[in-house]
C-alpha cells in the first residue's frame, strides 16, 4: 500500500511540474525573445532585433516598452513609416513614451530633409506633430510648405510658410512670398493672397510683375464684385462704405491692366460704382474705356446706354437714390 501511495504522489508532482511549465512557458518565451532583441540590437543587428521584438509580440508580449522597441528599431532602419504605425500604438497605451516617439520622428525627419526626400520628411514631421501638437521642426518649416504646396495641400502648406516667414532673419526671398500669395488665393482667401501679391510685387523689378498682375487684378476684381454684391445695406454708411472699397480694388485692377480679359467688366463696374456714388463726370469717363478693352463683347452697348442716361439726364432708376440723372 506504501509502494503504490508513493507511486501516485510522484506521478502527481510530475503533472504538476509539467502543467507549471507549460503555464510559465509563454511568459519566459516573450522574456527571452525581447532579451534576445536587445542583445541584436545592442550588437547593430537591427533585422534580427526587429524580428525578435517582434516575436515576442505574437507570443502574446502587450508591454507597450515591447512596441517602443520595435518601433525604435524601424527608426534606426531609417524605415519611416512602420516607426511611426508602432510609436503611435504605443505611445496611446504609454503617454510617457511620446518623448521617445517624437525625438526618432524628428530625427528621421531631418535624414530625410539631408537626403531631400520630402515625402519621408513630411511624413514623420506629420506623426511627431500628431502626437505632440506643436512641436519645432527647425529648418524644415520652408521644405515642409514647398512640399505641400507643390502638392496642391495649400491649407497645409500655409502654417509652415507663415513659421518660415516669422524665423526669417534677412529680407524673405521674393519667390516665397509669390507662393504664399498663391496658396492663400487657392484656398479662397483672396484678402489675403492680395496683400502677399502686392508685396512681392515691390520686391521685384518691373519687368518681373507679369504674373502677379494678373493675380492682383484678378483677385481685386473678385473682392470688389463680393462688396457689390454686398452693398444692399440699409444703412447708408455701410454701403457708401463698401462701395469706396470696391471702387479702390476695381482701380487697381484697372492700373495693373490685368487679367486682360476682364478689363473690360472693370471699367464698366467703375462706371456703376461711380454712378452709384453720384461722380456723374467720372462714371461717363469710365464707362467710355469700355470700347478700348480687349474682349469688350456686349459691353459697349450697354455701357453707352449708361453714359446716354447720366448725359442726357434719363436716369439710372436701378441705382440708390438716382444720383446721376
Amino acid at each position: 500500500m506504501n509502494v503504490k501511495r508513493s507511486r501516485a504522489m510522484r506521478l502527481l508532482l510530475a503533472g504538476l511540474t509539467v502543467g507549471l511549465v507549460v503555464a510559465c512557458a509563454p511568459r519566459d518565451t516573450e522574456t527571452s525573445a525581447v532579451r534576445r532583441g536587445d542583445e541584436a540590437f545592442a550588437q547593430g543587428d537591427y533585422d534580427e532585433a526587429l524580428a525578435e521584438y517582434r516575436l515576442a509580440i505574437r507570443q502574446g508580449a502587450d508591454d507597450p516598452s515591447v512596441t517602443a522597441r520595435v518601433a525604435h528599431t524601424y527608426a534606426m532602419m531609417g524605415r519611416v513609416d512602420d516607426a511611426g504605425a508602432y510609436y503611435v500604438d504605443a505611445s496611446a497605451r504609454d503617454p510617457g513614451l511620446i518623448d521617445q516617439a517624437v525625438s526618432d520622428l524628428m530625427r528621421l525627419a531631418r535624414i530625410a530633409q539631408d537626403g531631400n526626400d520630402r515625402f519621408a520628411m513630411a511624413t514623420a514631421v506629420e506623426t511627431a506633430m500628431n502626437l505632440r501638437p506643436g512641436v519645432g521642426v527647425g529648418g524644415m518649416s520652408l521644405p515642409l510648405a514647398r512640399h505641400y504646396f507643390r502638392n496642391g495641400e495649400y491649407g497645409r502648406a500655409l502654417p509652415f510658410y507663415q513659421k518660415a516667414l516669422a524665423d526669417a532673419v534677412d529680407e524673405s526671398q521674393p519667390e516665397v512670398v509669390f507662393e504664399v500669395g498663391v496658396a492663400h488665393d487657392e484656398i479662397g482667401d483672396c484678402e489675403n493672397a492680395l496683400l502677399f501679391f502686392e508685396r512681392f510685387r515691390e520686391m521685384v523689378r518691373p519687368w518681373e510683375r507679369g504674373e502677379v498682375d494678373w493675380y492682383i487684378g484678378t483677385c481685386a476684381f473678385d473682392l470688389a464684385r463680393g462688396l457689390l454684391d454686398r452693398s444692399v445695406s440699409e444703412d447708408p454708411v455701410e454701403a457708401e462704405a463698401d462701395l469706396q472699397l470696391a471702387l479702390e480694388l476695381v482701380n487697381r485692377t484697372v492700373e495693373v491692366g490685368e487679367p486682360r480679359n476682364i478689363q473690360a467688366q472693370a471699367w464698366f463696374e467703375k462706371g456703376e460704382i461711380l454712378a452709384e456714388l453720384g461722380q456723374c463726370q467720372e462714371a461717363m469717363d469710365a464707362y467710355s474705356q469700355v470700347r478700348f478693352a480687349d474682349q469688350a463683347g456686349g459691353l459697349i452697348d450697354r455701357a453707352q446706354d449708361r453714359f446716354d442716361e447720366i448725359r442726357f439726364g434719363r436716369g439710372l432708376e436701378h441705382l440708390r437714390d438716382g444720383r446721376c440723372r
